[in-house]
């Protein structure tokens, strides 16, 4: 017998049965989507992170605080509270004696608040940040000017505003030397940033930019740092740079030899590594997630060839009665089952791409940066696993139907 002929006969036996076809195909169908779905949403994701890391620049490091794994993300970076960074820390760190491959050093706190203007009042983000932040994210000044380096030191009540914070604040003029309130406190507008588009964590458009000491003292009450970043002379010198930023740091923390760090070190080629293994582990998850409605699919294609199994008992009796053999009849229902699987698995790969290329022109409209991706793997996952679980789910029903006596079934109505 031909392997042809099996293959003939399944899709004859799947065309007279046509709305049974399509239920049991429609189960196939969702779960390969939903594979390929997450595959592309997830490497579509990753690349919008990782490209929005590498945008930061790669000659910088940050400098968290409280300690993490080597791959890991420090405890800060999970909204863990850690005050082990101080003012003192981003002092020592910019004196050129101690770390010479700084080209500047610039300290970051965070918060949210009520803000007034004369034509507007809502709740926003501020940051407080030194005057060194524009060198080291290549800030542009559209109108005004950033902090002078003293105002960074005697809690002056100025601030710079985002693009967006701007024209929310004060719709109708210019909020050069205009006054916002903060939590209740004044503070003259000195310089309005350019537009630099929203990111996967933040939009800096949106925020406000507070003196460093003043945000500390003003506004959040702390006297600790949420994190510290420099800015290098050059990538070459980054390990260098991170060797000796953790030895400055060591000592001014007084810690021990073999003592585990109260602040992690990180530049950005680490950030990239450690965000990459992040987000491949939730993306296999998902995927792993999503793979369970294929589960679900598989067990429509067994149900359905056990139906069939008993439609055909007649049939399978009279193939045996002119020498088919047990395995030509399995081979039958295997092949059967695999049809359905793989025309399932196919449909079910054109629609996840569809569904994943339509993500990829909305979701640039909302102001980000998509990449429409479909990894190869994912589609050849999507058709693998899809048909081995039909051959899987139906290896069941082909045995038994393999095993029905020849009489038996010629005697059957």
């Amino acid at each position: 017998m031909k392997l042809s002929d099996p293959i003939k006969i399944a899709i004859r036996s799947l065309s007279a049965a046509k709305l049974r076809f399509f239920l049991t195909v429609l189960g196939i169908v969702i779960g390969t989507a939903a594979v390929i779905l997450v595959m592309s949403i997830g490497a579509s994701a990753q690349d919008l992170i990782l490209s929005q890391v590498q945008k930061v620049g790669s000659n910088l490091v940050g400098i968290l605080p409280g300690a993490s794994q080597e791959n890991g993300p420090p405890a800060s970076a999970l909204g863990i509270v850690t005050t082990t960074l101080k003012n003192g820390d981003l002092d020592a760190l910019r004196e050129k004696r101690n770390v010479p491959n700084l080209l500047a050093v610039g300290g970051y706190v965070s918060g949210s608040a009520s803000v007034d203007s004369p034509g507007a009042s809502f709740q926003t983000s501020f940051q407080g940040v030194s005057s060194d932040v524009v060198s080291i994210e290549s800030m542009e000044v559209a109108d005004g000017r950033f902090f002078f380096p003293e105002e960074e030191n005697d809690l002056s009540r100025v601030v710079v505003l985002g693009s967006t914070r701007a024209s929310d604040l004060f719709p109708n003029g210019n909020p050069i030397g205009e006054t916002v309130v903060i939590k209740d406190i004044p503070f003259r507008v000195v310089g309005v940033l350019a537009s630099r588009g929203s990111s996967t964590f933040s939009n800096p458009d949106n925020l406000i930019y507070v003196p460093l000491r003043s945000a500390q003292k003003l506004l959040l009450g702390i006297d600790y740092l949420n994190f510290i970043r420099a800015k290098v002379d050059d990538t070459k010198n980054i390990d260098t740079a991170n060797a000796d930023i953790e030895s400055l740091l060591r000592d001014r923390h007084k810690l021990e030899d073999g003592e585990e760090s109260d602040f992690s070190v990180r530049s950005t080629e680490q950030a990239l590594q450690t965000l990459s293994s992040v987000t491949d582990v939730l993306k296999y998850f998902l995927t792993a997630i999503a793979s369970i409605s294929l589960m679900v699919g598989g067990i429509g294609i067994m149900n359905s060839m056990l139906i069939a199994v008993n439609q055909r008992i007649r049939e399978v009796g009279l193939r045996k009665a002119v020498g088919a053999r047990p395995y030509h009849i399995m081979l039958q229902f295997l092949i059967e089952s695999g049809v359905v699987a793989g025309f399932g698995g196919l449909i079910g790969i054109a629609l996840g791409i569809g569904i994943a290329f339509l993500a990829s022109i909305i979701i640039p409209r909302l102001g980000y940066e998509w990449r429409f991706l479909v990894p190869g793997s994912s589609v050849a996952i999507g058709f693998f696993v899809s048909f081995l679980i039909g051959i899987l789910f139906g290896l069941y029903p082909a045995r038994k139907a393999s095993k029905i006596p020849p009489i038996e079934a010629l005697r059957y109505e």
